[in-house]
């Protein structure tokens, strides 16, 4: 039997074995889905079993590229203009007050212990610790379990999809700034680009993908050829930017934000994206682990801090956030639904990972890793903790004329939540 086929055999062998643990542990304890996928990629990867070499993990980098630029453009459909207008404005204020609390918080505090582990200046430490901020950010409020409670319309369930939007939001862009400001050069021209050239030019690179593939895909309503159109415009856009050492994240959100605003097919184009988010996203989880090395610095203690830190700093932005706005504010234990971390947290620790001239890349995305393994286990039941409490007073609700599930921009995040 060629090598091949026997590695594909174990794989699947070992894909059912934790599917099926997983599945009867997700049911009996509301525990999430999402992390025996990086188990499993570890434990075929070089580091452990070595099924996975790591010139194979190399040769499926084109998909690896793909599963992150199709998450990105997830995040980018859910923020619909019209429908933003919905949400009360005092929702968004929170969640942007929320957020750069959070990303504040967390960079700090790691900063401050990667200068002390590691016996380095601050200086050193300060682009890796804000990374970890941006890495730390999203949340996966386990919607599918809140749903459960019948309370759709509570104003905490609303506040957490906000926030969770606009987490995304910002972790994405801090991280594509990041890694412009850390672009490695070594461009064929007389003046290599500045970051901030590299920043501009990641945002073009979306811009112009989105406008183009709208000329193409902007009446087109058949599933079939809009899944073609759409896996193009992504794979075009987030292979771009990959070339050129940048985010596929970035640019990849700014399509799907442009073709969800600017088509008169939004359902559709939500339909075709959310048909593949499954599989891609596994593919991210499991080759994540695949790719998953040790890094070479005293790295134990500060991956188990971040945790530490970030599920601190997600509970005391959450509260400060909430003090302050007055007394239209959720449910004191709302931060308990933005603990979980999900896909999108494993795809931004993936994004700086790859990023080999990236300082301390290797550390950043073990942290991202290990927060996701240990907050898969208990965030589902803190999120219904959370939302099922009774609102201590509600923020004005949207408009009757809202459609269902975009009365608030909420990602989507249904892989990490089953």
């Amino acid at each position: 039997m060629p090598s091949t086929l026997v590695l594909l055999s174990l794989v699947v062998a070992a894909w059912l074995a934790a599917h099926v643990a997983f599945e009867w542990l997700g049911r009996r304890f509301m525990v999430l889905s999402g992390a025996e996928y990086l188990l499993l990629g570890i434990l075929v990867g070089p580091q452990v079993s070595g099924l996975l070499t790591a010139e194979t993990t190399g040769a499926f980098a084109p998909f690896l590229t793909l599963a992150l630029g199709w998450i990105g453009a997830l995040v980018g459909a859910q923020f619909h203009l019209p429908s933003l207008l919905q949400v009360p404005a005092i929702a968004v204020r929170l969640a942007f007050t929320e957020s750069g609390l959070a990303l504040a918080l967390v960079a700090t505090a790691m900063a401050g212990i990667l200068a002390g582990v590691l016996g380095v200046p601050l200086v050193s430490v300060a682009l890796p610790a804000l990374a970890l901020g941006a890495v730390a950010l999203p949340s996966a409020p386990a919607a599918a379990a809140l749903a459960s409670l019948g309370n759709r319309r509570s104003a905490t369930l609303l506040q957490v999809q906000v926030t969770t939007a606009v987490e995304a939001l910002v972790g994405i862009v801090i991280l594509g700034i990041l890694l412009s400001a850390l672009h490695p050069g070594g461009t064929r021209t007389s003046r290599p680009p500045t970051p901030t050239e590299w920043a501009v030019i990641s945002l073009a690179i979306g811009c112009l993908g989105g406008v183009l593939f709208h000329l193409f895909l902007g009446s087109e309503r058949h599933i079939d050829r809009l899944f073609v159109g759409l896996a193009g415009a992504v794979i075009l856009v987030s292979g771009g930017a990959a070339y050129l050492h940048l985010s596929p994240l970035l640019p990849a959100m700014l399509v799907g934000a442009i073709l969800v605003n600017t088509s008169g097919n939004r359902g559709e184009v939500r339909q075709v994206l959310s048909s593949v988010e499954r599989p891609l996203y596994f593919v991210l989880l499991i080759f994540a682990g695949a790719l998953w090395s040790p890094p070479t610095q005293a790295w134990v203690l500060p991956v188990l801090l971040f945790v530490g830190v970030r599920l601190s700093a997600k509970l005391g932005a959450a509260w400060l956030a909430a003090r302050s706005i007055g007394p239209h504010r959720p449910s004191p234990a709302w931060g308990l639904a933005l603990l979980g971390h999900g896909g999108l947290g494993a795809a931004l620790a993936l994004s700086y990972g790859l990023a080999r001239h990236a300082p301390l890349a290797d550390l950043v995305f073990t942290a991202g890793i290990a927060s996701i393994l240990i907050t898969d286990g208990f965030s589902a039941r803190l999120a219904h903790r959370a939302v099922g409490r009774r609102d201590v007073a509600s923020p004005p609700q949207p408009s009757a004329t809202a459609e269902g599930p975009e009365r608030a921009p909420a990602i989507r995040q249904r892989s990490e939540e089953r």
